[in-house]
């Protein structure tokens, strides 16, 4: 069993930044798939970010170019990079890690984001 505890989300003026990490409680070298969904009031839970086998990136067609996700496996961490805020990004912000052909798959409990315009 892995928690995992997210941070770093605020209040923060459009065009700011923030950093989110998600520090795992145990290795998350063994996970295929690291990524970060959000979901706003009222709205469906979306995935932002996904990283796939350390390498491969996808994003939602809205953030590209806008938010980047990372990980180190040192520090147990997942990250995600968000540039250029907009009110839209205001959401809960979970991460997620999946080992595939196992039944390890794994939710933090969320970090608020709140963009004022």
């Amino acid at each position: 069993q892995v928690r995992l505890v997210e941070s770093g989300g605020g209040l923060v003026p459009a065009g700011g930044s923030l950093r989110l990490s998600c520090a795992a409680s145990g290795s998350i070298a063994r996970f295929n798939v690291m990524a970060w969904s959000r979901q706003a009031p009222g709205k469906q839970r979306e995935l932002v970010a996904r990283l796939t086998s350390g390498t491969t990136t996808n994003y939602l067609d809205s953030v590209k170019g806008r938010f980047t996700i990372s990980r180190d496996n040192a520090k147990n961490t997942l990250y995600l990079q968000m540039n250029s805020l907009e009110p839209e990004d205001t959401a809960v912000y979970y991460c997620n890690l999946i080992r595939w052909f196992s039944t390890e798959n794994y939710w933090g409990q969320g970090t608020q984001v709140t963009v004022s315009s």
